[in-house]
């Protein structure tokens, strides 16, 4: 028999992030527990009837639910103030199905050109085959978006802060716009973090993550997150789409994410300072051309960002002087700082977009959206700060 810990005890958010949604069995054990089992048992045949009917509380398959991944998606909605968080096997199983399960053949879908990789794989490509009617915006002018959202549309997607030169776009317009054509807006907030941004209250109906980043943010796991505040839309698309196809974040991975969230707002706090600290070294060194950070006054949506954000974030992008072979050199020469296409990590790391996450896109693509064969992007670490800017300096030097 389990002890729920009563949510109403604690109120603050570093409270939520350490004890929300949790459950002690009859051990009262301190860590949460973790449930390795695939299916569960019934007290008789008329239980198990009950259960599948939904009449009766139960447990049926951990590709619906398991009690571990359950405290996790339970302090996931007391972090965003949300009434579903639906989780996944990854942060793309996430953006896949929240456009997926809505989306049908027909159907109008309004996506930034500004995304991951993976993600415009999924708008530009993915969608297309099944159907969906695609239009993707390279510019975050609010008239090229009210111009695409002047005709029906059932889903808008877009990442604010974008993957890598950190293009942010009015969240609150956008979704204005979103609701008079009919639609959904849903956000990927992974570079902002849940600690930075709040796209839910910034009007958005749907909110993704990639789980592997800053919120677990130890290199140690891969999952994924679906928020929403819509009852109609998790009811009556996600989750029948999730239980069917299997998108399902596993129990051991589940209980890595709950203790990482433990120390998630001390992380990425820190992360932030450091990254600020970087950003500032950066812009006076002669070998660097341009460098892309939220909270430098010539950041093109600088103001937007200081409106919708609560920190800048702990991604760091730079242009070299140079071409792409000259890019490699400096990568190569980094001694600390591992070259590695993941962010939000305990470690620093810094990747080369035009040749890893965004190589896909033509050399067209990438020049519309501003990504050079020059262009670094950090992920900046937990590491001292002043080791983190002596590499980057020595490699520079190199």
């Amino acid at each position: 028999m389990s002890n729920r810990v009563s949510d109403s005890k604690f109120h603050r958010r570093q409270s939520k992030l350490v004890r929300g949604g949790m459950e002690r069995s009859h051990f009262d054990e301190m860590s949460e527990s973790m449930f390795l089992t695939s299916s569960y048992a019934y007290g008789s045949a008329e239980q198990a009837a009950r259960a599948f009917k939904g009449k009766e509380d139960h447990y049926l398959y951990s590709r619906y639910g398991n009690p571990t991944v359950s405290v996790f998606e339970d302090r996931m909605k007391l972090m965003e103030d949300a009434a579903v968080c639906q989780s996944t096997a990854s942060g793309m199983g996430a953006v896949f199905a929240s456009l997926a399960c809505l989306l049908k053949a027909g159907d109008r879908l309004v996506a930034s050109k500004a995304l991951f990789g993976s993600c415009d794989y999924v708008c530009s490509v993915l969608m297309p085959r099944y159907g969906v009617d695609v239009v993707t915006i390279s510019s975050s002018d609010l008239n090229a978006w009210g111009e695409a959202l002047s005709e029906p549309t059932a889903a808008v997607f877009l990442e604010s802060p974008s993957n890598p030169m950190m293009q942010m776009f009015d969240i609150s317009a956008i979704a204005e716009l979103a609701h008079q054509a009919g639609g959904r807006l849903i956000v990927d907030n992974v570079f902002a973090t849940p600690v930075f941004q709040r796209p839910l209250e910034l009007g958005a109906d749907i909110v993704v993550y990639s789980t592997t980043k800053h919120i677990d943010g130890q290199g140690r796991t891969v999952g994924g997150a679906i928020l929403t505040n819509d009852e109609t839309y998790y009811q009556d698309y996600l989750r029948m789409f999730v239980r069917h196809t299997g998108p399902t974040l596993s129990p051991f991975n589940a209980w890595i994410l709950t203790k990482a969230l433990e120390t998630l707002d001390l992380r990425v706090h820190q992360q932030a300072t450091n990254a600020a600290d970087v950003a500032e070294f950066l812009l006076k060194q002669p070998c660097v051309t341009k460098v892309i950070f939220p909270s430098l006054s010539d950041h093109p949506q600088f103001e937007l960002g200081q409106k919708q954000m609560r920190g800048p974030g702990t991604i760091v992008a730079i242009e070299l002087e140079g071409n792409q072979a000259r890019a490699f050199r400096f990568l190569n020469s980094l001694q600390m700082i591992d070259i590695s296409n993941n962010l939000g990590d305990a470690k620093s790391m810094v990747t080369h977009p035009a040749s890893t996450t965004h190589q896909r896109l033509d050399n067209q693509e990438r020049s519309l959206l501003g990504i050079k064969d020059s262009l670094v992007r950090f992920s900046i670490g937990l590491e001292d700060v002043e080791d983190i800017k002596a590499d980057i300096s020595q490699a520079l030097r190199a």
